[in-house]
C-alpha cells in the first residue's frame, strides 16, 4: 500500500514538473519572436526612409532636367520663328525683284519694237522677207561648200570603215572552209524494179495505206516512172518515210506488220541522227551549255534547207565566222557564237507555231532560260527588229556573209528577175527619177535624176533615202550599191 502510494505521488510530482519546464520554455520562446519582430519592424522603418529619400533625390534631378529641356525648346522656338520672319522678308524682297525684273522685260519688248518697226521702215522689208533673203545668201554663199565637206566626210567614213570591214571579214572568210553545194533534203526513193512498186502498193493498196498511216507521209507512186515520191511539209517524216521504204526494199518482205516494224526502228535511227548532228555542230563550234530541248531543234536542222542550203550547215559555219568577227571587234564571243548557232532555230518549228522564224527562235531560246543577250541577238538577225548590241549586229553580218557567197543558195531565174525589178521599182518611186538600172546581180541600182528637178544636196539626200526604203521593204543577203548620177550637159552648135 505504501508503495503505491509512493508511486502515485511520484507521477503526480513529476507530471507538475514536466508541465513548469514547458511554460519556461514557451516563455523564452514567445520573447525571442517579440525580439526578432521588434528588430525587423525597426529595420524596415530605415529601410522606406532611406527609399523616400533616394525618391525624393530622384524627383528633384528629373525636375531639373526637364527645366533644362523647357529651356532647350524655348530657344529652338525663338530660333526657327526668327528664321521664318528672315524667310518671309526675303520672299517678299524676290516678289519685288521680280516684279521689277517683269517690268524690265516689257520695257526692252516695247523697245526691241520700236526698234524693229523702224529697221522695217527703212529697208522696206518685213522681217520674215529678211530673214528669207538672209537664208538664200547664205545657202547661195556656202552651197558648194556644204557639198564638198559632205561628200569628203561620206568619203572618209565609207573609206575607214569599209577598209576595216573587209579586214575583219577577209580574216574570217579565209579561214573558213565549208562546201560549195550544201545537201538537199533527200524526198524521192528509186525502186528497184518495177514489181517493187506492186509489192510496196500490195494487195488493195494495203501495203502503201500502213506506210502513210505509220509515217504521216504522202506515197506517190504513179507521178514519176521507177520513182517513189514522198511528200511531207515535215523533213524528219520525210527521213523516216525514205529510210523505211530503202530498208523494207532490201529486205523484200512488206506487209503492215513489218512495216510497222521497221517505221519504228526508222524513227529510233532518225532520233540517234538528230541528236549525233546535234553534238557534232557543238563540238565544231565549241559551243556548250545549250539546254537538252533546243539540242533537239538543233539537230532536227540538218534536215532542212532554205533555197537549197543546209540550215545547220549554214548555222555552223555562222558560228565559226561570228567567233572570229566578235574577237576583232571586242563583243562577247561566247554570247555571239551561240547566238549565231541557234539563230534559225526557229526553222525547227516553223510549221508547228505561227510567226517569223527568227520571232520563234527568240522565244524557245527566252523560254528555256538563255540570257536576254542571246534573245536578242537571234530575234534582230533580220531587219525588222534594230539591232542594238554588237553581238546583235555581228550575226547579222555573217548570216548575209554566208547565205551571199557564191554557191551557197540556188535562186531560181524568176526569183532572180523579180528581185531585180522590186530594186529598178524602188528606185523609180521617188520625184526627180529619169532611169534607174539595177546591176551587178542586184548588188548596185543605178539612178539618174533630172538636173532641173535635183540639185546637189538633193542628190545626196535622195541616195540615203533610197537606200532606206531598200532596206526597210526588200530582204537581200549583204549590201546593195545605190549610186545617184546627177548630169548637165550644154550642147550648142557653131555654123
Amino acid at each position: 500500500m505504501e508503495l503505491l502510494l509512493g508511486a502515485v505521488v511520484g507521477l503526480v510530482f513529476g507530471g507538475a514538473l514536466t508541465g513548469l519546464l514547458m511554460h519556461y520554455r514557451f516563455v523564452r520562446v514567445h520573447g525571442a519572436i517579440a525580439d526578432i519582430i521588434a528588430g525587423a519592424k525597426h529595420e524596415a522603418a530605415d529601410t522606406i526612409a532611406e527609399a523616400k529619400k533616394e525618391a525624393v533625390r530622384l524627383e528633384n534631378e528629373h525636375r531639373r532636367e526637364w527645366k533644362k529641356m523647357d529651356h532647350r525648346l524655348i530657344d529652338r522656338e525663338q530660333a526657327l520663328d526668327a528664321k521664318i520672319d528672315r524667310l518671309d522678308q526675303r520672299a517678299e524682297q524676290l516678289r519685288r525683284s521680280e516684279a521689277e525684273v517683269e517690268d524690265l522685260k516689257q520695257e526692252i519688248r516695247a523697245i526691241r519694237t520700236r526698234q524693229q518697226d523702224k529697221l522695217e521702215k527703212i529697208a522696206t522689208l518685213s522681217k520674215e522677207e529678211a530673214k528669207n533673203k538672209l537664208f538664200a545668201m547664205t545657202e547661195r554663199d556656202i552651197k558648194g561648200d556644204l557639198v564638198n565637206l559632205i561628200g569628203k566626210m561620206q568619203r572618209d567614213a565609207i573609206d575607214d570603215a569599209e577598209e576595216r570591214a573587209q579586214t575583219i571579214l577577209l580574216t574570217a572568210m579565209e579561214r573558213m572552209s565549208s562546201e560549195v553545194t550544201a545537201e538537199r533534203t533527200v524526198t524521192a526513193v528509186k525502186l528497184t524494179d518495177d514489181d517493187m512498186k506492186g509489192r510496196i502498193i500490195g494487195k488493195e493498196g494495203r501495203n502503201i495505206q500502213a506506210l502513210q498511216r505509220e509515217t504521216g507521209v504522202d506515197v506517190l507512186v504513179d507521178d514519176t516512172p521507177g520513182m517513189i515520191v514522198l511528200s511531207s511539209f515535215d523533213p524528219i517524216r520525210r527521213q523516216v518515210a525514205r529510210l523505211a521504204l530503202e530498208t523494207l526494199m532490201k529486205d523484200g518482205r512488206i506487209h503492215p506488220g513489218r512495216i510497222e516494224e521497221v517505221v519504228a526502228k526508222a524513227k529510233k535511227q532518225i532520233d540517234r541522227e538528230i541528236r549525233d548532228a546535234a553534238e557534232s555542230a557543238m563540238r565544231e563550234t565549241g559551243v556548250v551549255g545549250i539546254p537538252k530541248e533546243m539540242q533537239r531543234l538543233l539537230g532536227e536542222l540538218r534536215f532542212r534547207t532554205s533555197y537549197g542550203q543546209n540550215v545547220l550547215k549554214h548555222s555552223t559555219e555562222m558560228a565559226q565566222m561570228a567567233a572570229m568577227v566578235a574577237e576583232e571587234i571586242g563583243a562577247d564571243v561566247r554570247t555571239t557564237k551561240i547566238a549565231a548557232l541557234l539563230h534559225d532555230i526557229g526553222k525547227a518549228v516553223t510549221h508547228k507555231i505561227e510567226g517569223k522564224h527568227h520571232h520563234i527562235g527568240a522565244e524557245l531560246a527566252r523560254k528555256y532560260g538563255m540570257s536576254e543577250a542571246i534573245v536578242h541577238a537571234i530575234e534582230a538577225h533580220h531587219d525588222d527588229v534594230e539591232a542594238t548590241t554588237p553581238e546583235a549586229l555581228v550575226v547579222r553580218v555573217v548570216d548575209a556573209v554566208s547565205a551571199a557567197r557564191p554557191g551557197a543558195r540556188n535562186i531560181s531565174a524568176e526569183n532572180f528577175a523579180e528581185r531585180m525589178r522590186d530594186l529598178e521599182n524602188v528606185a523609180k518611186s521617188f520625184d526627180g527619177i529619169d532611169k534607174a538600172y539595177a546591176i551587178s546581180a542586184g548588188r548596185e541600182v543605178r539612178v539618174v535624176v533630172r538636173p532641173g528637178k535635183v540639185d546637189d544636196l538633193g542628190s545626196i539626200k535622195l541616195a540615203r533615202d533610197i537606200a532606206t526604203k531598200i532596206e526597210s521593204t526588200m530582204q537581200y543577203p549583204g549590201t546593195i550599191k545605190v549610186n545617184v548620177i546627177r548630169e548637165t550637159r550644154a550642147i550648142e552648135f557653131a555654123k
